[in-house]
């Protein structure tokens, strides 16, 4: 179900971005002789007034044709005055700002509507989430192994709340926690609640090694420069976190506050993305991986194989629209920060800019766009998440 919503999101998220150029630019009567989704060759189309509309060979993006965007097309005298190139400064800024506005809008009304529907995570004093007692997912199997984890093999099912541990009552997930770490190895009888009804769960805890970490997070190491391990009992559960009710009104600056992060996220990955972007392509080549764990393009692939739950995929397309209104906001030629960037040089210098400089700079971000799609396609389909 998630990957099918994903589908979808996405090319509505298309769908909607170029229909927020085309709509502006049709409000303002300026002539838009095609709107295609993808690139490439044709697959359908059809006419219906001025406009084809399609679809093309290339699902990753989509176009609207507006007559006059690009400044070296010959435009017929008498439709000159429907150009894009005539309009005035805030026309024009309000054709090429529609796409973007329309990401953070779909994002904004997403995570307002997660948020609604399913709560949002209650953080505690330290700054990480507050988890309950109530399983969100069960590992199939035990961590660096082929083996079925304990509680995959005890049955044990999401939505379970556990109740107690050897017959000891669990009031916490760091109660739970504890005991799994320091019982490695011995058969345990977990008490759950499912359904309203109480299940005992026995399991034999599995054994693992965990690296240590010390007060601030990092990996401890030891004399010989090797990280230092640690056995521990292992269960196989993750915690649901505590969910806080905002309500239909109290959820609007929250989801502003979740876009503001976001937006800040955004922009510094992209910048982290340009500048691993030659440690990027090395790895490809057998260079050092360790970029990836960092930096790493996904495509419409990946982001079909991250789909989960309906929530998460919600949130995951939320994300995805702030990256993408993120991007097309960045001043440079083709993407639609460039065509603002012009129109406002236009306006406070009363001159055109040479075109014809801007084609190098257009070439590059082109460039850069498409190799990081076809990096992101193929390590989603050789190297996926």
């Amino acid at each position: 179900m998630g990957a099918f919503i994903m589908i979808v999101g996405v090319i509505l998220m298309i769908i909607i971005h170029e229909g927020g150029h085309f709509i502006a630019a049709k409000a303002y009567g300026m002539k838009a002789t095609e709107a295609f989704f993808g690139f490439g060759p044709r697959i359908w189309s059809m006419v219906r007034g001025e406009t084809e509309y399609g679809v093309k060979a290339i699902p990753f993006g989509g176009y609207v044709r507006i007559i006059g965007m690009n400044p070296f097309e010959e435009v017929p005298p008498e439709e000159e005055n429907r150009t894009y190139r005539v309009a005035s400064y805030g026309k024009k800024t309000v054709v090429v700002l529609a796409g973007i506005l329309s990401h953070f809008v779909v994002a904004l009304a997403l995570l307002w509507f997660v948020g609604v529907v399913w709560g949002t995570v209650a953080i505690g004093d330290d700054g990480n989430a507050i988890r309950t007692t109530t399983v969100a997912a069960v590992s199939d199997l035990v961590p660096g192994t082929s083996d079925v984890s304990p509680a995959a093999a005890a049955g044990t099912r999401a939505d379970d709340v556990i109740r107690t541990a050897d017959g000891t009552a669990v009031a916490s997930w760091d109660d739970f926690s504890a005991f799994a770490r320091s019982h490695g190895g011995d058969e345990v009888v977990i008490g759950v609640d499912r359904d309203g009804a109480p299940v005992e769960l026995t399991a034999t805890l599995a054994v693992i090694e965990v690296q240590q970490l010390d007060a601030d997070g990092e990996p401890i190491i030891d004399a010989d420069g090797n990280p230092v391990v640690a056995e521990q009992g292992f269960f196989g559960v993750t915690p649901q976190a505590l969910r806080e009710d905002q309500g239909i009104f109290g959820m609007v600056p929250v989801a502003f506050s979740q876009f503001g992060e976001a937006a800040v996220q955004s922009v510094r990955g992209l910048w982290e993305m340009v500048l691993g972007f030659p440690q990027l392509v090395a790895s490809l080549f057998g260079g050092n991986e360790e970029i990836l764990d960092t930096v790493r393009p996904i495509s419409p692939i990946g982001l079909v194989q991250l789909a989960g739950p309906l929530e998460s995929t919600l949130q995951l397309l939320a994300l995805v629209n702030i990256f993408v209104g993120v991007l097309n906001f960045v001043p440079l030629y083709p993407l639609d920060g460039g065509h603002f960037a012009v129109a406002t040089y236009e306006k406070v210098t009363g001159r055109q800019p040479n075109v014809e400089k801007l084609l190098p700079v257009a070439a590059v971000v082109f460039i850069f766009l498409v190799s990081l799609g076809l990096m992101g396609i193929y390590l989603d389909i050789f190297k996926p998440l």
